[in-house]
């Protein structure tokens, strides 16, 4: 088993910018591939952006990239996603998870583990 907790969402105003982190406990944080995701009421769930086990590769949804960036940090067992140039349709449910594979990081079923969430909120 993974735990996950995410942390550091909260409200910003559009143009602003958010530093969210994820805490990994239980299994070996390094075997697995991370997630971010999101999800605005009504919504379904959307990729955000991932990275691989070693940090050495990246995946964005084209909707944050330039704006987002995902990194890791092993020793921390901690994974982390920068937010700047807020915008309101930013404005969701982040969650990040945790998959043993990299190459279905854009797909839910690639993910193992999944966190509770954290809101963003983003004011015009």
């Amino acid at each position: 088993q993974v735990q996950l907790v995410e942390s550091g969402g909260g409200l910003v105003q559009a143009g602003g910018s958010l530093r969210l982190s994820c805490a990994a406990s239980g299994r070996t944080f390094s075997n697995y591939a991370m997630g971010w995701w999101r999800q605005a009421p009504g919504k379904e769930r959307e990729f955000v952006a991932a990275i691989s086990w070693s940090g050495s590769s990246t995946n964005y949804a084209d909707s944050v990239k330039g704006r987002f960036t995902i990194s890791r940090d092993n020793a921390k067992n901690t994974v982390y996603l920068q937010m700047n140039t807020l915008k309101p349709e930013d404005a969701a449910v982040y969650y990040c998870a945790a998959g043993l594979g990299f190459t279905r990081a854009t797909m839910t079923g690639g993910y193992d583990y999944w966190g509770q969430g954290t809101q963003v909120t983003v004011s015009s």
